[in-house]
Order: structure tokens, then C-alpha cells, then sequence
């Protein structure tokens, strides 16, 4: 799913959705064999799951029919009187969440060896390098108006199999984590690094010819956080003061050394107009393109409806109405995901979102410290994609479509898998009876 939900533009039409949800519920009843094979269901317990459960019943709380019709803030709204401004959309984006916690919940806990997470990391690895391969090959024989050569757009750059062309930025932010976070945190053997190091080259390489400039600044920051945090030299009690700061600087010697040969790579591929195209994109008047008028409007929204918010998924319905110029305008998402969770989940959905983040990378800084080095790396690379994203978010809307969402899930579950994953760590081998089975941590068998 890694792969189609990607392929299928990004899974943002409905048809897409729909065979993404029918997957998920094949992984369920897959699953429920799975536990009568082995008689016993296995289920993680992993603290990450709380907070998206905890926004799929606020979801289904907003389709309560408990708003009156005086409530209906000015809209032509349906009779239904629930919560949500837009139950349609409400009940659309909960299958959507649904579906997306059912893979989240199956690769938590199902990546339960090391040969699994091995596997996991190297399919996005490559499946990265092949899409930036694509992506690139597309916007040298296209003008940016056709997806697969054959589908014209009208309204939007497209880039590879995204109709958005800051949405593969966005994927590629997730998916180039990884070689970094193995390279960075040396946890590849020697013979391997030249592959895994080509492999992020054109991954970023396609994220720069995007001309993205919240994907360029992310893609920044991403190498900034590996720096700081990548390898064994950080973790406390491993080495002295002045072997932690010999590793740091070797970890911005590499950083440097990808940033110049991103630049020289991108001049080979694109030529010296890629940069005069992405410095010509500025507005001097606006240098936010329109996006500081998009957020004031969201914060009216948030204001009107502060606790639970005017429905997941209502933001195009709303904005209409609090839109402070001609009201004609309408506008999908609010470009930025802090504000529109709050207008469209309020404070409640603002809170389970930082829940989500804090244990994120509590969690995730946590399994940083063991012996495997592969383990060790997967996660540092893990948390630097999913930071990435979360940077980016404060410019786009990448986490709504549903191919980036996905990848943004299993990096969080690839972060914060339990000890089972360690190379040599006494994981667990699934045996056919469930009373030779010994429960680990953040894993149980129901």
C-alpha cells in the first residue's frame, strides 16, 4: 500500500479511497485468521494508537444531531442538525482515519523481527529512489500540466504521480529519512553506503526541482536535525565530551558534503534557472502567497468554534462564510494543518494532536539508545522524516493526502517499535500455540 496509495495520485480521489478502505478491512479480516491460526489476537499496545482513536470518536461525536438550527453560522447547511458543519465530509474523512489506523495498528504490530523492520526500511528506500527517478523523468518530458503524461490539469503543477506538486516534496521528505538516518547514524555497512547515499542524492535532488520552498526549507531542516542528533556519540555515558563533539562534526562534514552535492547534482539536472525560478516565486508584497489571509480567515473559524471545531473535513464549507473579502473564493484547505485540526477538531483535537507529537518523539528519542545500530538509525532517520513534515506542515497540507499520511504513520511506528525489533534482542518468534507465547512490551495477545 506504500507503493499504490502513492501511485494512485496520492490516493485524493474517491475512487482511491475506496480501494484503500476496502484493503484495510481485507488487513482486518486477514488479521482475525491470523489470531485464530495462532489462537490468540495478537494487538499492540503501543500509546501512539490513543491519540488517532481518540480523533475518530470526536469524529463521530460531531455527527451527533445536537446543533440547533440557529447554529448553522449563515450556511444553506442539510436538516441532519449534526455538530459537523459538513457530516458528508465528516463521515469521508473518518473512513479515511479509520483505514489509515488500521495500517498504523498492523505495522506496529506486525513489524515484530528484525528481518521485517529490515525489509520495511529497504522498500521505502527504494521504492524513493525509483519515484524520484519517475518524478524527475516526468517534469523533463512534461511542462508540469500531465500526470502520467496522459492527464491534463488546469489548476495545479503536477510532479511524478502527484497532482500537487508540493505533495511529492512532502513524500520526499519522508522517504529520503531513512538512507539519512542510516547513513548519518552509521548503522550500514561500508560497501552499502555509496547505494544508500545515491539513492538520497536523487530523492532530494527531485524534492529541489520541485521548486517547493516549504519542501526546500523542511528538507533543511531535516539534515539540521540529523546532524544534532544522529549516531552513538549523543547518547549519554557512551563516549567523553570531546568524542561526542568530534562526532557532531563529522555529522556536519557529511551534512555539508550532501548539501553541495544536492546543489551540484540539482545544476546538472535542472541548470542555474532551477534556483532563478525558485527565488522568482516570492512575492514582495506577499511573501506568504496568499496564505497569511487564508490563516486570518481559520482563526475566525477557530474562534467561532472553539471546543470541538465545525467538523473534520468542513474547512471548504466554512471558509466561505468568515472569508473577508468577496466570499466567492473557495478554498479546500487552510495551508497550514496546526490551524485547520484546530478549526475543524477544536481545542479537543488540537490537544490529542500535541498528544500524538509528545509521545511521538519521547518514545521515539527512547529507542534511539540500544545496541543495534540498524535499529538505532531507522529510528533517528524515523523521527528526522517525520519532523520534516511537521515543518512543512505549517506551510501546506501534505498530511492530507492520504499516500503521505500513510508513509508519516509508519515512519511513527518504525520510531517507536518495541525491543522485539533488535538484532540479537530476544524477540518473540510466533509459534502456533498461544500458551508457548511470552508477552513483550507494547505487544499483547488478547
Amino acid at each position: 500500500m506504500i507503493v499504490l496509495t502513492t501511485l494512485a495520485y496520492g490516493t485524493v480521489h474517491y475512487w482511491a479511497l475506496g480501494v484503500f478502505s476496502i484493503t484495510a478491512a481485507g488487513i482486518v479480516c486477514l488479521w482475525c485468521v491470523d489470531g485464530m491460526v495462532l489462537r490468540s489476537l495478537q494487538i499492540s499496545v503501543n500509546p501512539l494508537q490513543w491519540p488517532l482513536l481518540g480523533l475518530i470518536v470526536l469524529g463521530m461525536v460531531q455527527l451527533l444531531p445536537l446543533r440547533s438550527a440557529a447554529d448553522n453560522a449563515g450556511l444553506a447547511l442539510p436538516l441532519s442538525h449534526s455538530l459537523s458543519l459538513d457530516p458528508y465530509s465528516t463521515r469521508l474523512v473518518l473512513v479515511q482515519l479509520i483505514a489509515l489506523s488500521i495500517f498504523f495498528m498492523a505495522t506496529l504490530t506486525f513489524t515484530d523481527t528484525p528481518r521485517r523492520l529490515r525489509s520495511l526500511a529497504r522498500t521505502i528506500t527504494i521504492f524513493g529512489f525509483l519515484l524520484a527517478m519517475f518524478g524527475l523523468t516526468q517534469s523533463f518530458t512534461t511542462d508540469g500540466t500531465r500526470v502520467y503524461w496522459f492527464r491534463q490539469l488546469s489548476q495545479s503543477t503536477a510532479f511524478g504521480p502527484f497532482i500537487n506538486r508540493h505533495h511529492f516534496a512532502g513524500y520526499m521528505e519522508l522517504a529520503i529519512a531513512i538512507p539519512l538516518g542510516l547513513l548519518f547514524s552509521g548503522a550500514i555497512e561500508p560497501y552499502k553506503r555509496p547505494l544508500y547515499a545515491f539513492a538520497a542524492m536523487l530523492m532530494g535532488v527531485s524534492l529541489i526541482m520541485t521548486n517547493s520552498r516549504g519542501g526546500i526549507i523542511s528538507l533543511a531542516v531535516e539534515i539540521l536535525f540529523l546532524v544534532v542528533i544522529a549516531g552513538p556519540g549523543l547518547r549519554r555515558g557512551e563516549a567523553s565530551r570531546g568524542q561526542r563533539l568530534r562526532a557532531v562534526l563529522l555529522r556536519g562534514g557529511l551534512a555539508v558534503g550532501l548539501v553541495v552535492v544536492l546543489f551540484v547534482g540539482v545544476l546538472a539536472v535542472g541548470g542555474a534557472n532551477v534556483f532563478s525560478r525558485f527565488l522568482g516565486t516570492v512575492n514582495a508584497a506577499d511573501p506568504t502567497t496568499g496564505r497569511s489571509h487564508f490563516w486570518s480567515v481559520t482563526m475566525d473559524v477557530i474562534k467561532a468554534h472553539p471546543i470541538i471545531g465545525s467538523g473534520l473535513g468542513s474547512f471548504s464549507v466554512i471558509y466561505t462564510r468568515y472569508d473577508s473579502r468577496n466570499g466567492m473564493y473557495r478554498l479546500e484547505q487552510a495551508h497550514n494543518d496546526y490551524l485547520q485540526i484546530l478549526s475543524d477538531a477544536g481545542i479537543i483535537g488540537g490537544l490529542l494532536g500535541l498528544t500524538f507529537l509528545v509521545i511521538l518523539f519521547r518514545k521515539g528519542f527512547a529507542r534511539r539508545n540500544t545496541s543495534d545500530k540498524f535499529r538505532s538509525g531507522v529510528a533517528t532517520g524515523a523521527l528526522a522524516g517525520c519532523f520534516a513534515v511537521l515543518v512543512h506542515s505549517a506551510f501546506d497540507f501534505t498530511l492530507h493526502t492520504t499516500s503521505n499520511a500513510l508513509l508519516f504513520l509508519i515512519l511513527a511506528a518504525m520510531a517507536t517499535l518495541g525491543q522485539r525489533v533488535d538484532e540479537g534482542g530476544g524477540h518473540r518468534k510466533r509459534r502456533r500455540r498461544a500458551s508457548a507465547q511470552v508477552s513483550q512490551p507494547d505487544h499483547l495477545q488478547a
